[in-house]
């Protein structure tokens, strides 16, 4: 394909000896691991395994889950919702699979947050909801995340929506400022430890505070609260729909921070991944 080919006889001898080996090492199958660009990287992953093995489900029992990009307004996204997945979803066999936790693995959802997900609900029931809300709480045409559930891609020749990074608008910002990125394999926690006190005014956690032991979410919030200057900003999701921070990181350390609770429900509500219960911005007082 084009991206092995471009791969090979361009960016290969510009590549470091570790990356090159890295890319040009095969698989276990035999393949070389930079053949996963061939065909979408993003269906090598556990997560687009995952959303592979749901189409195949759903084909097999009659749905077409493809079906929904080719809507072309709200009416028409939700009326295929109720003829292709709604149907699906209240198979008992697809019920019963959803309500087994080792399901949702593909997700990146793990045991501790499966609970927080499921609310004390079916799992079933919560799945539905967020699917229709992916399906159908959305413009597609404002959605990358639908296109990749249903799709299994993005929408040929750029006539789609896709993540900002990968808009040709953009590219030229990202390959001016791309000496400014950093990879760190260190844990938040640590790299923080090393800062200086007042130094950073933005963390981004995503969702990884989901399944942190209660010392360990402690440790992290005396770094960030140590490191953050006046007015600085906290922002993550949660599984569930309320934050997980009181009764857990002690009360000395979120008594330096204002909670966000209504813009938080705003923001939350235009989160077009749907799979999260909450957004969460929490702003650092003087």
């Amino acid at each position: 394909s084009k991206n092995i080919k471009i791969f090979d006889h361009k960016l290969v001898q510009h590549l470091d000896a570790e990356t090159k080996n890295y890319w040009s090492g095969r698989t276990k199958l035999g393949r070389r691991r930079i053949d996963a660009f061939a065909n979408g990287f993003y269906r090598t992953g556990l997560l687009g395994r995952f959303i592979a093995t749901g189409h195949t489900l759903a084909h097999l029992l009659g749905g077409c889950p493809e079906k929904l990009v080719t809507a072309r307004n709200f009416e028409e996204q939700k009326r295929i919702f109720e003829q292709e997945l709604r149907p699906l979803l209240r198979k008992k066999i697809v019920r019963k699979i959803l309500d087994r936790p080792s399901a949702l693995f593909g997700l990146g959802i793990p045991p501790a947050q499966y609970e927080a997900l499921a609310g004390g609900r079916a799992m079933h029931d919560v799945i539905e909801e967020r699917l229709e809300q992916l399906a159908c709480g959305f413009d597609l045409n404002e959605n990358y995340f639908a296109w990749q559930a249903f799709n299994r891609g993005y929408a040929p020749d750029g006539q789609g929506p896709v993540p900002p990074y990968l808009e040709q608008k953009n590219f030229e910002t990202l390959r001016a400022n791309i000496d400014g990125a950093r990879v760190l394999n260190v844990s938040l926690t640590a790299h923080l430890a090393s800062q200086h006190n007042a130094s950073l005014d933005r963390y981004v956690l995503l969702d990884a505070q989901d399944w942190m032991a209660d010392a360990d979410l402690t440790a992290l919030w005396q770094e960030i609260t140590r490191t953050a200057r006046p007015g600085a900003r906290v922002i993550f999701r949660t599984a569930g729909k309320e934050t997980i921070l009181p009764e857990r990181v002690p009360e000395r350390i979120l008594a330096q921070w204002d909670y966000k609770a209504v813009s938080s429900k705003e923001f939350a509500a235009h989160d077009r991944s749907a799979i999260y219960g909450g957004f969460h911005i929490y702003v650092k007082g003087a």
